[in-house]
């Protein structure tokens, strides 16, 4: 019988515990696994706050992915409430605080695994320690907005912040009849997209959404102004907001401060640098999840793009290779997908700024199409921008969105992409037709020609 292997995992949600459960799954692999997180839960989705917030989930409990008796009762030892504060590497040791009682002890490891996600940027607005202002990251966080949303006194809400979760917090607050006001600092909300397909996006929201809501941007939050609670928001352009909550969505950050006290090496954004085995810089050392960087398969260089899709990817890819096999994660598209009011908004790839930037000699399409045959009922528009590089005919990436399915064209660039296509082979794709389901010519493919048309000219 092998030797017992003592496998440490530092923190929860989706990479840890993904680690956890696979190397239970291990055959012929003899661990002894303990993991701890500073939450007092250890494995829930985080990215389904915003539709609890909504309402679309009434328990809470429906987000918990595992409880920690879940795995205890494989084999695993979970220790809630727990903060790694120092990795010790050339002892393999960690050390541990207990946040209720403060008692400090050292745990032994032969394997680590380093999995403490990311954390919400707070930006320096005056008078922060009002009362009913949030931000989403946990479930406690999700359960106290909501509560504040349901409240009958609450009329308007304020969200900074215009990517993903702002987005999605706009949903939340307007199905809930509040009147909202978004505020982003850049010129455009959800910047990962082109601009004129955020702006395509942004009049979309706001004719969708009744005059009740507004969204600003070019204009950052200064200051709260309130009693005891947050009653206005003050921004730069010296616009003044009533509101009666405010969420701070303007992104996150990796949280990597005791792997760089270690000397684990950093790469983009401070997220953890890991090899395609979820090795770190350091032996017996692995990353996985939100507080990694990720390699950019179009585009061939670092990024950082934390996903939970990708935390659990990286999760069994570092379990595996903690456990002896081999598996190399190849690395990542940045293929995302979120919703307004029926209106959905994907990407995959490198949109135009991005690969012009990257150098690659760009061609580009913008196509808007029924997404089913236009006599159906139900038939919407999407609008679809494909990018190209014009040299090498290699499909660089897709944006999309509209009340049809934009996200499953997105999804067949993605494969196209992995593929390795180029955008003559991916004109021929078999794609499925029926009046139900798309048009005879599906709208990607009409983007594809419109590409074609400029190359061959």
């Amino acid at each position: 019988m092998t030797e017992t292997q003592k496998i440490v995992i530092i923190g929860g949600v989706a990479a840890g515990p993904k680690i956890c459960a696979k190397l239970l799954r291990t055959k012929d692999f003899n661990c002894k696994i303990d993991l701890y997180t500073e939450e007092d839960m250890i494995s829930y989705s985080a990215c389904g706050l915003p539709y609890f917030i909504e309402g679309l989930i009434e328990d809470v409990n429906r987000l918990i992915v595992r409880t920690p008796q879940q795995f205890e009762e494989k084999g695993a030892n979970i220790h809630l409430n727990k903060r790694c504060t120092k990795i010790l590497p050339q002892e393999h040791k960690i050390v541990i605080a207990d946040t209720k009682t403060g008692i400090i002890q050292e745990v032994e490891y032969d394997k680590l695994a380093i999995t403490t996600g990311a954390r919400p940027i707070v930006p320096p607005i005056q008078n922060l320690h009002l009362q009913n202002i949030f931000t989403v990251r946990k479930i406690k966080d999700g359960i106290e907005i909501r509560n504040k949303i349901r409240e009958e006194n609450t009329k308007k809400a304020v969200i900074v912040g215009g990517g993903y979760i702002g987005i999605e917090l706009l949903e939340a607050f307007y199905k809930n009849g509040l009147e909202v006001v978004l505020i982003e600092r850049d010129e455009h909300i959800l910047s990962i997209f082109d601009p004129e397909i955020s702006d395509m996006i942004k009049d979309e929201i706001v004719k969708m959404s009744q005059g009740k809501v507004n969204i600003l941007t070019s204009e950052a939050v200064i200051a709260f102004e309130g009693d005891d609670r947050v009653q206005r928001v003050i921004t730069s352009k010296g616009n003044i907001i009533e509101t009666d909550i405010a969420v701070i969505a303007t992104g996150v950050t990796p949280n990597t401060e005791i792997a760089a006290a270690a000397g684990i090496e950093l790469g983009v954004s401070n997220a953890i640098r890991v090899n395609n085995r979820m090795q770190t810089s350091i032996k017996d050392i692995y990353a996985a999840g939100d507080c990694t960087e990720n390699y950019h398969l179009v585009s061939k260089n670092y990024c950082w793009i934390p996903l939970g899709s990708t935390a659990n990817k990286e999760g069994r890819c570092a379990a595996i290779n903690i456990a002896g096999q081999y598996d190399a994660f190849p690395g990542v598209l940045g293929s995302a997908v979120t919703r307004y009011d029926g209106l959905s908004i994907s990407l995959t790839g490198l949109t135009e700024t991005e690969a012009r930037k990257f150098g690659f000699d760009v061609v580009s399409s913008v196509m808007t199409k029924k997404d089913k045959a236009g006599y159906m009922p139900g038939a919407e528009n999407i609008t679809i921008k494909l990018v190209v590089d014009k040299r090498l005919k290699k499909i660089l990436g897709a944006q999309a969105f509209g009340n049809g399915d934009a996200d499953k064209r997105v999804n067949t660039v993605a494969s196209a992409i992995m593929a390795d296509q180029t955008l003559d082979n991916f004109l021929h794709t078999d794609m499925t037709y029926a009046p139900p389901f798309s048009t005879a010519v599906d709208p990607l493919i009409s983007a594809a020609l419109l590409i074609s048309n400029q190359i061959y000219k």
